[in-house]
């Protein structure tokens, strides 16, 4: 094993996701989140595609985001009661910062398998949880129905071979997360054997 390995082992293995409705202000300034940021591109790209971008959501642009699911929540289902309308509302207002992982699926792309471009936009979106707690702050990638709705998609400036990764939310944890259970990767592993 390299020198520090067993240390940046345990930093790895120390990840835990904040919910977002326990992160708080303040979240990064504009220099530590372009420095998260250039942790969070560094990954696995084939073709160097770069099939990913970001899209800031932050300050007021939260609450008037949650103004407008409220306004499409209701669009879709007039019916819908109070307990969602207000979760909706909310979606985005916990946490100071909220950064739009976006996946370029471009159709003229075909020598790049989709799912690869795609995985590539999620690697980049735990990359950026990484960073995030590295740089002492807490985050939390969550999707939910405004990451598959056009209207949506169309309102956060998405064209039409863009598709949401995740919603990493990030800022300064108010609990710290407990430890779950985690898988057992002794279990999950199998040896392929020629037949």
């Amino acid at each position: 094993m390299l020198p520090n390995a067993e240390r940046t082992l345990d930093v790895l293995d120390a990840r835990r996701s904040v919910p977002a409705r326990q992160l708080d202000a303040p979240g990064p300034d504009d220099a530590t989140l372009l420095r998260m940021l250039r942790s969070a591109v560094r990954v696995p790209d084939h073709g160097k595609r770069v099939p990913f971008r970001f899209v800031r959501i932050a300050g007021d642009a939260r609450h008037a985001l949650g103004e407008r699911l409220v306004a499409r929540a209701l669009a879709r289902d007039p019916e819908v009661g109070a307990g969602p309308l207000d979760k909706d509302r909310q979606r985005f207002a916990h946490a100071p910062l909220v950064i739009a992982v976006v996946a370029v699926l471009d159709a003229q792309d075909a020598a790049i398998p989709e799912v690869e471009r795609l995985l590539t936009a999620g690697s980049v979106c735990f990359a950026l949880l990484q960073a995030a707690q590295a740089c002492g702050f807490g985050a939390s990638w969550l999707t939910g129905w405004p990451a598959y709705d056009a209207e949506i998609l169309a309102l956060l400036g998405l064209g039409e071979h863009e598709r949401i990764a995740g919603f990493v939310h990030i800022g300064t944890p108010r609990l710290d997360p407990p430890e779950r259970e985690r898988p057992d990767p002794a279990a999950l592993l199998q040896d392929w054997i020629a037949p």
